[in-house]
């Protein structure tokens, strides 16, 4: 990691990769994940950074596996909405039916082996979900809001190893530095060494960063299941 002291108060930008902060922090907490997103960033970096702008990186979701996602997910973007700092750049989200290899012998969740009797098919047909874009924007953002001269400090949310590189350009090439913003307890090795700091999110600053219930000044409202 490179060595780096904040200097407050100092231009920040905040770049969020949705998919990796829902599925690290927030799919298994539903009380979470009416995140607003601007307090979360403050209250992780603190005082000496005045962050200025956020950008929030996500996929339309499919209503397949539940009806409800959708509908639920725009109110979630209305509510973002609200905040000026926040911007919303949206990727896609795919759906495919690949064949895949079966593990020999065939194993159910939790490891458990049916009662199949040899020979075992080599393949079976298999539901894959996959969010395109939203790291290519990601990093697309930041070196272009970088070489710009938007911000003074940077940080990225994200555990995804393919920023590696466009975090190391800004930092070890442009000069300017970049935090992660960490939503597991051991960030990846690559992001932590090419990171100017890292800050770990934790329950607390999820839940202490929590939206109203009714979004003042709109007929936005907490979906009934994030309660």
């Amino acid at each position: 990691m490179a060595a780096f002291a904040l200097l407050g108060p100092m231009r920040t930008n905040v770049y969020i990769d949705g998919f990796n902060l829902y599925y690290r922090l927030l799919k298994s907490n539903p009380p979470f994940k009416w995140l607003d997103l601007k307090s979360l960033s403050i209250a992780i970096l603190g005082p000496q950074n005045q962050v200025q702008r956020i950008r929030y990186y996500t996929a339309r979701v499919s209503g397949r596996f539940d009806p409800l996602a959708p509908a639920r997910q725009q109110i979630y973007l209305d509510a973002l909405r609200s905040v000026p700092e926040i911007s919303i750049h949206l990727g896609s989200f795919l759906i495919s039916k690949p064949w895949a290899g079966l593990v020999h012998p065939p194993q159910l969740r939790g490891g458990l082996i049916p009662a199949f009797m040899p020979p075992f098919p080599a393949v079976a047909k298999v539901w894959k979900t996959e969010e395109k874009g939203s790291d290519v924007n990601l990093a697309s953002h930041l070196i272009f809001d970088a070489f710009r001269g938007d911000f003074e400090v940077a940080a990225v949310l994200s555990n995804d190893t393919d920023l590696v590189e466009p975090i190391r350009i800004v930092t070890r090439e442009l000069g300017l530095p970049v935090g992660l913003l960490c939503p597991v307890a051991v960030p990846a090795t690559g992001l932590a060494n090419v990171a100017s700091f890292v800050r770990h999110i934790r329950n607390q600053h999820l839940a202490a960063s929590q939206f109203p219930d009714s979004i003042p000044g709109t007929s936005v409202n907490r979906p009934p299941s994030w309660r």
